[in-house]
């Protein structure tokens, strides 16, 4: 009902060039932002961006990409050294999330975001920004459920290899190749579903949805807390491998619960 409101206060109108917001005239969506991330791992809450990647798709053609490591204010696990090849001496230089965030969200503007498994990277971009005062609704588009639902034959649907399968270039596990092979696979997937999938309507996996993921606000570390934190480093000998000023405060919290609990007061 809205769409068709939408369309009719659009069609009385005698400017010709205004347009409908992508994806909103029934049409099949043209321009859109691929996003992927690598992280310290799989929570939004807790883990944090060590890798941005973005493919910028304007009227179905590649506009612009752009790619930056973040320094996550900790040392990366074994398991994330060996599946990105990103090692913690190339993230101390990087800028922090908060010095990329303005660029993040000017590249992205009003253009739905793409991805497989969407949701995993709009939510941690979300909480980056929720973190920061600033606002990220998005709706997405996700290959990955597209995938799911047509390639149920196949003992995989995996980025990687679903780009085997189809032989798409893929720099696997680093966040611009991601996001290359993204769009190429989406583009793959509606040339060979697209017709079919759009006989359902607004139900289309290819038409953009609204990404839902509470984030709630995080407050950065206390003063006290930053205090206690050194206090104990310093008085247990520990070699902390993270960043005590970049905690926010339920993980200053947790870091000093851990040490009491193993080394005491």
């Amino acid at each position: 009902m809205i769409l068709i409101l939408i369309k009719k206060i659009y069609q009385g109108m005698e400017y010709k060039n205004i347009r409908l917001p992508n994806g909103m005239d029934g049409k099949m969506t043209d321009s859109y932002v691929c996003i992927d991330l690598e992280t310290t791992g799989l929570n939004p809450k807790t883990d944090r961006i060590i890798e941005i990647g973005i493919v910028r798709v304007q009227d179905n053609e590649v506009a612009q990409e752009w790619e930056t490591l973040v320094n996550p204010g900790r040392n990366l696990e074994e398991r994330i050294i060996e599946l990105t090849g990103i090692k913690d001496e190339q993230l101390i230089l990087a800028p922090t999330v908060e010095e990329v965030l303005p660029t993040l969200l000017e590249i992205v503007g009003d253009n739905p975001l793409l991805g497989h498994g969407v949701l995993f990277d709009y939510s941690f971009v979300k909480k980056a920004a929720v973190n920061r005062k600033m606002v990220f609704e998005k709706d997405g588009i996700d290959t990955l459920r597209i995938a799911r639902k047509y390639l149920t034959d196949l003992e995989s649907r995996g980025l990687g290899y679903l780009c085997k399968y189809y032989g798409i270039n893929h720099s696997a596990h680093r966040a611009l190749g991601d996001a290359r092979a993204t769009v190429e696979l989406y583009r793959k997937l509606t040339e060979l579903f697209y017709e079919k999938e759009e006989m359902q309507g607004d139900k289309s996996l290819f038409r953009p949805k609204r990404l839902c993921y509470h984030a709630k606000r995080e407050t950065p570390i206390t003063i006290p807390q930053k205090e206690q934190l050194y206090k104990l480093a310093d008085k247990h000998k520990l070699i902390l491998d993270y960043d005590i000023a970049k905690l926010t405060r339920s993980e200053a919290s947790r870091r000093i619960d851990r040490i009491l609990a193993e080394y005491g007061r």
